[in-house]
């Protein structure tokens, strides 16, 4: 099955992100709006976004207490984002909490989002995880978080495409799989630690791959997002 492409638009700049935005409808299968992009417009500039008719991943990446976590989807809801995360480690209950309100959306008529947990950044390696007190290899870790986020409500997990193969022989193929830190042979890792590329991560069986620069850097971001489609679809069909 061929992977999904979101294009990450990591800029608060509104006007470059919709300029992107405008470039890229057609030629990927949805947007990544991030932190820096969210905090600084809010949904006046999501709604922007959202106008050039693709699917969007709100990747906010919650983590509070359950209720405040809950309150918050809530207020996310009416958005309508196709993916809204939170991160595995705020735990059980408050991942409980996120998924059971966004099952109170759909059931007031909107159009609910798929709810993701946060495994383990693609920015951390095993020696980050052992400064935090975190014991084991990164995969070890983001096979526990995918374990308690399914068992909690949560329909997928955000993962570096190395936990791809354990997380589907675990979690079955129903379960789903976005992956960043994702990089064309030849591209430069930039922050990320754990990365792979786009064939690579689509053969280990990824749904969706989040990439970025590899993109919005290029200098015809649309052809740059078809060559990927491209080698995808050759893949796919191999």
């Amino acid at each position: 099955m061929q992977a999904e492409i979101y294009c990450a638009l990591d800029t608060p700049d509104i006007g470059q992100a919709e300029n992107m935005a405008r470039q890229l409808s057609g030629q990927v299968d949805g947007l990544k709006i991030g932190m820096e992009y969210f905090y600084a417009h809010g949904a006046i500039g999501y709604r922007k976004l959202a106008d050039a008719q693709m699917p969007i991943f709100l990747d906010l990446k919650l983590h509070d207490i359950p209720n405040t976590v809950a309150q918050a989807v809530h207020a996310l809801a009416p958005l309508e984002p196709r993916l809204l995360n939170v991160h595995g480690g705020g735990g059980a209950a408050m991942m409980r909490a996120a998924a059971d309100a966004a099952a109170q959306a759909s059931d007031s008529g909107l159009a609910a989002p798929t709810m993701l947990a946060v495994t383990v950044l693609t920015s951390l390696a095993e020696s980050d995880l052992h400064a935090m007190g975190i014991k084991g290899t990164p995969r070890e870790q983001v096979l526990r978080l995918a374990e308690l986020a399914r068992t909690n409500g949560m329909q997928g997990v955000v993962c570096s495409a190395h936990e791809i193969d354990a997380l589907r022989a675990e979690m079955g193929d129903d379960f789903k799989l976005i992956v960043p830190g994702i990089r064309p042979a030849g591209s430069d890792a930039h922050d990320q630690k754990r990365v792979m590329t786009p064939q690579q991560a689509q053969s280990a069986g990824a749904d969706i791959l989040v990439i970025g620069r590899a993109i919005t850097e290029a200098d015809n971001m649309a052809a740059a997002a078809q060559a990927i489609k491209a080698d995808l679809a050759a893949q796919d069909g191999d």
